[in-house]
């Protein structure tokens, strides 16, 4: 893997878990809104890291933004579980294009349709792991799939938008 790879992606950990924990964290309206952008690190990594590797990346951005929130592990789990699932999310949605080496998840490389069914089947299974293990209880079961289905679509556009924008960028420059 090229050095520059590996430097985009130290600088989007990094800048993924400030934004979380300094801007992303602070929107939360009355419980129910608690957008989770830090997770777009996990949807952009390239293709050729192999499935150990992600499931560590995942575990320590995790761990970087319990770290600052004090929630002991939830993201910790979350992101790994949705690592876990990221093989899976790749060959159960189709791209016109095979995973080569080289190609990059998202709307540049594989399109819109693709790019938006790949982060919302991934955003929903870490939002479902996220929220079921924060309630721990079925009691609140209407409530907590609520707050599942607001935060995927929440978070989905988020990062929808925020990938659309560093396209954009890109073209540019």
């Amino acid at each position: 893997m090229k050095i520059s790879i590996i430097l985009i992606n130290i600088l989007r950990f990094l800048l993924l878990v400030a934004a979380q924990v300094f801007i992303f964290n602070k929107i939360n309206l009355g419980g129910y809104l608690n957008p989770m952008i830090y997770i777009l690190f996990i949807l952009l990594l390239p293709f050729e890291i192999s499935g150990s590797i992600v499931l560590i990346l995942s575990f320590f951005l995790g761990l970087s933004v319990d770290l600052f929130t004090g929630s002991i592990g939830l993201h910790a789990s979350a992101a790994t579980f949705m690592a876990f699932l990221r093989p899976l999310s790749l060959r159960l949605i189709s791209s016109n294009r095979d995973y080569e080496s080289g190609l990059m998840p998202g709307v540049n490389d594989l399109g819109y349709a693709w790019f938006i069914s790949y982060t919302v089947f991934l955003t929903f299974f870490h939002h479902l792991f996220f929220f079921t293990v924060e309630a721990f209880s079925f009691t609140e079961l209407p409530m907590t799939l609520l707050r599942i289905l607001i935060n995927t679509v929440l978070s989905s556009v988020l990062i929808i938008l925020i990938n659309l924008l560093f396209k954009t960028q890109a073209k540019r420059g």
